[in-house]
């Protein structure tokens, strides 16, 4: 009796935090370059009553008795497929039209991962994240417009008195190359803005503010060059979440009546119980 217990409260709780899960997709149905979890539950082990056995010359065989004893939750999946892009014609709004993600450096010198393109600069006039991240590139010009694999990588300065020179106007193209006007009119190359990919991108780990880092599972970084055996930057775009409300909704009623079963067997076994206790009257 006590098994059905807790196996009912194993599923209690799992079918909480699925709805944790979706609840937090929900959320960010709207937040630039979100990436939606899914939960996938799996049983645990069962108590075997009985083995299987064998056929014999005079009998046939028997299939083992088990019974199971609750479920887990198997992982919490990322959907790592791309999300539909949202013209701003904001020039430093940039979506990754394909592979890839925007390599940014936190202020502790650690190298993050993001698709969130929402991007402006500081008073020096540094390509930085909403949240003052330096985005990456490989700064300088010599061979870098036809490069294919970024080298050392740095903060890049697109605006203000770089090398001597003034620079007041800017352009980033598809491939991420950068080139800023002179205030005599000539352009220069200042750099190339880099993108990482992964063997296993749904194994990075989300840290918050729409970054990610590198886990043992996702891969080491391998660095490219936009439109070089990575996506296109797109300037004046935002790729938008990947979360599907309408499964969202769905799948919340799903969980909801799965809670609920769940629930009813707990209370079911508590008036078996009570039967059993009230034998004695």
């Amino acid at each position: 009796m006590m098994r059905s217990l807790f196996s009912a409260v194993s599923g209690l709780k799992n079918h909480q935090t699925a709805m944790d899960v979706i609840g937090n997709n929900v959320a960010n149905v709207n937040t630039v370059a979100f990436k939606s979890k899914k939960v996938v539950f799996q049983d645990i082990i069962s108590q075997t009553v009985s083995s299987a056995t064998a056929p014999t010359t005079t009998t046939g065989g028997m299939n083992a008795k088990q019974v199971g004893l609750g479920m887990s939750i198997a992982t919490i999946a990322t959907d790592i497929t791309e999300g539909s892009t949202q013209t701003t014609s904001a020039p430093l709004d940039f979506a990754i039209t394909g592979e890839g993600y925007f390599i940014v450096q936190g202020g502790d010198g650690t190298k993050y991962y993001t698709r969130n393109g929402n991007f402006t600069t500081d008073s020096q006039g540094y390509l930085v994240t909403a949240n003052g991240d330096y985005v990456m590139a490989v700064t300088g010009s010599t061979g870098i417009a036809n490069g294919t694999t970024p080298g050392t990588l740095s903060k890049i300065q697109i605006l203000g008195t770089i090398g001597g020179n003034t620079y007041s106007e800017y352009a980033i193209d598809s491939s991420g190359v950068v080139t800023a006007k002179r205030s005599t009119g000539t352009i220069d190359t200042l750099g190339r803005i880099a993108l990482a990919t992964f063997n296993n991108a749904a194994g990075l780990e989300n840290v918050g503010a729409s970054k990610y880092q590198q886990s043992s599972n996702s891969g080491t970084a391998v660095y490219h060059f936009a439109n070089d055996n990575a996506g296109k930057v797109q300037s004046g775009q935002l790729e938008m979440s990947n979360v599907q409300l309408a499964n969202e909704l769905t799948n919340m009623i799903i969980m909801q009546r799965g809670y609920q079963a769940n629930s009813r067997v707990i209370t079911t076994s508590d008036t078996m119980l009570e039967e059993l206790i009230n034998l004695k009257r």
